[in-house]
């Protein structure tokens, strides 16, 4: 938790002592943006630590990456707080308005409409980013709020150029955004995906920013503010009501815990089903040598883990404050040792062939940075509006692109979203729920390495992570992990989706030739950014994913002299720990 007064100054002083000879000799930052890379940076030279730096980080990615992430969206950030050795989740996942119906987005015939959940007002849940941002600063960071938010304020209200990322971004949900006056007043030009070297400026959301900053969580989900976004949703026919901003709370949750081989896993825990798919496939291949396998038969394995723990992730995943998710059962080896029976070397185990999912009675654009710091405190963070500029709408007055996580819910038992992925009542639509995700913010624990990484991608992200972890187990360096191509299976659709440069015709024949159905995606995906902590080499190393436009960079940052740090006026103290953002009884402290 955020610590203040004289306690501040022993904190870090006892920082210092009991890390001794155990700080990193560098930090690390690699998001999916240059700006956003200097935004947190910056705010390290400053004398803030990996907390604060997340903070000016996810700030600038909601200015310069709208189509990934933004105010208006939430997702989950997994930290390290070195002085005390604590791993937590802070769950800033939407949540489903208080009015939201199980068939809402169902027709007359109980046919689900993509539309509904995709687009406009009805398809957004209750953002989380802003709640994150204070709650990282109050409880974790070392600099005030709106410091934090400084560059990213700056973004917003001088502008910056687009990239030809963004024109194609804008380009593909030019139809929509066009349809919604207010998001294409800020995000279009003239009603058109504006080209590259464009100068997008963002008075509105710098203003929101700033009165983030100065009121906290009351200056989003409180007052004037409230009310224009609640009228903005309403006049565009969504179902928000004063109550649902009120009780938003984000949650500290325990992270999924567990090993391969001698390697420690650390990642994301429902509802996120990240963490617990990513452990499934891990203990399923924990029992075969795949250093020793050729490199066909390690592909053909790694291919029908995927599909059994993703099997499961359609089963049995969904928001745990509302069902019962077997979280310890599912990443238990026992239970790898029972679904990967059938596991058979030379040939697919066709999904159909698998337990099925009875039904019940009667978000490809995402973003992930990583943080280091030099006292070694961390963080994984994967933030989302879910697909392109999310539901395209934009309340009059708040610059606030809302996110379309309401399509994360399953609208219909076993219909798919946008990404291909079904699911049943686990992640039913309810009032006040949270829909289930696949962002899996992981660190990965040797003898003598960490490495920190996530990536953004859909239904794709646990793959790519498992894809990388492998990777990191192997002894690879950030590059080798961030770089590598790509394969894909999800249980349902039955087929390996796969990048141009990910299999070779050898390699499509062997697959083909054990039964595995093959399908070319058009284009590369992803956008891992991944740090490497290696302790026995005393160095740091980062990577960004060459598919994108990001940046990982690495420098001597120096902790702030011990005298730089102001001791705040009882004043400034707050209250209590809930400070519009309470813990939930589950908090880990």
């Amino acid at each position: 938790m955020r610590v203040r007064g004289f306690a501040c100054l022993l904190w870090l002083i006892a920082t210092r002592i009991c890390a001794a000879g155990f700080e990193p000799n560098a930090a690390a930052i690699a998001t999916a943006h240059p700006l956003a890379t200097q935004a947190g940076r910056e705010v390290i030279d400053a004398g803030g630590n990996a907390f604060d730096a997340a903070v000016a980080v996810a700030a600038a990615l909601a200015v310069v990456e709208p189509y990934s992430s933004g105010i208006g969206g939430g997702g989950f950030l997994l930290l390290h707080r070195a002085v005390d050795n604590l791993d937590v989740v802070i769950d800033a996942r939407e949540k489903a308005p208080l009015l939201a119906t199980k068939n809402m987005y169902l027709d007359a015939a109980g046919n689900a409409v993509p539309e509904r959940s995709q687009n406009g007002a009805l398809a957004a849940g209750i953002p989380g980013t802003p709640a994150a941002l204070v709650h990282l600063a109050l409880f974790y960071g070392r600099l005030p709020l709106e410091r934090s938010l400084a560059s990213a304020i700056k973004l917003a209200r001088d502008g910056f150029e687009v990239s030809t990322t963004y024109h194609n971004m804008a380009g593909y949900r030019q139809k929509v955004m066009a349809a919604n006056a207010e998001t294409a007043r800020i995000f279009l030009d003239a009603g058109n995906a504006p080209a590259a070297g464009f100068k997008l400026r963002q008075g509105d959301l710098a203003r929101s920013l700033e009165r983030l900053g100065i009121q906290g969580s009351a200056g989003f989900y409180g007052g004037e503010f409230a009310d224009k976004l609640l009228a903005g949703v309403k006049a565009g026919g969504g179902i928000w009501t004063a109550e649902d901003l009120a009780q938003y709370t984000v949650v500290e949750r325990k992270p999924v815990v567990g090993t391969f081989h001698d390697m420690q896993i650390i990642s994301a825990p429902p509802p996120s089903a990240g963490g617990t798919v990513l452990l499934e496939a891990l203990n399923l291949l924990e029992p075969f040598d795949l250093a020793k396998l050729s490199v066909l038969d390690r592909r053909h394995v790694i291919i029908e883990a995927m599909r059994r723990a993703y099997r499961d992730r359609a089963e049995f995943l969904g928001d745990p404050d509302f069902t019962e998710v077997p979280v310890a059962r599912l990443i238990g080896k026992a239970h790898s040792q029972e679904i990967g029976a059938d596991l058979k070397l030379d040939q697919a185990t066709p999904s159909s062939a698998l337990k099925p999912i009875a039904p019940p009675h009667q978000g490809e654009h995402t973003t992930h940075f990583s943080i280091l710091d030099t006292e070694g405190n961390r963080v994984a963070a994967t933030l989302s509006v879910n697909t392109p500029f999310g539901a395209c709408f934009t309340p009059p007055g708040t610059g606030v692109l809302l996110n379309n996580e309401m399509d994360d819910f399953s609208a219909r038992p076993l219909t798919p979203n946008a990404y291909g992925l079904i699911g049943v009542d686990a992640n039913a639509v309810g009032p006040g729920k949270r829909p289930l995700s696949s962002m899996t913010p992981t660190f990965l624990i040797t003898k003598n390495r960490i490495g920190i990484l996530g990536t953004p991608g859909g239904s794709r992200i646990i793959s790519m992570v498992l894809l990388g972890a492998l990777e990191f187990y192997q002894g690879a360096p950030p590059e080798a992990w961030v770089k590598l191509p790509r394969y894909h299976h999800q249980y349902l659709p039955d087929e390996v989706l796969y990048e141009p440069a990910a299999l070779d015709d050898a390699a499509k024949q062997d697959l083909e030739r054990r039964g595995h159905k093959l399908r070319l995606s058009n284009r590369d995906y992803g956008n891992m950014q991944a740090i490497l902590w290696d302790m026995g080499a005393h160095q740091v190393s980062a990577a960004s994913d060459p598919r994108g436009e990001g940046k990982a960079d690495v420098w001597n940052a120096k902790l702030p002299a011990l005298k730089a740090l102001e001791l705040p006026a009882p004043a400034d103290k707050p209250k209590t720990r809930s400070v519009g953002v309470p813990i939930a009884p589950e908090a880990v402290n």
